[in-house]
């Protein structure tokens, strides 16, 4: 059976609450940093959440 390269991103809201969303990503289809608007529910808005890395 084949590995997979499904690796696990954080999504960290800009708005600096400390939020963030887990989403899988594969590095192989999609090489740039990922960007999308979401909803921050400390903020209370939507805001741009920008791709950093699991520790």
């Amino acid at each position: 059976m084949a590995k997979s390269n499904i690796q696990l991103i954080k999504m960290v809201s800009t708005a600096d609450t400390g939020y963030f969303y887990v989403k899988k990503k594969n590095p192989r289809n999609s090489t740039e940093k990922f960007e999308m608007r979401k909803y921050d529910p400390r903020a209370r808005k939507h805001v741009v959440f920008k791709e950093s890395k699991m520790k």
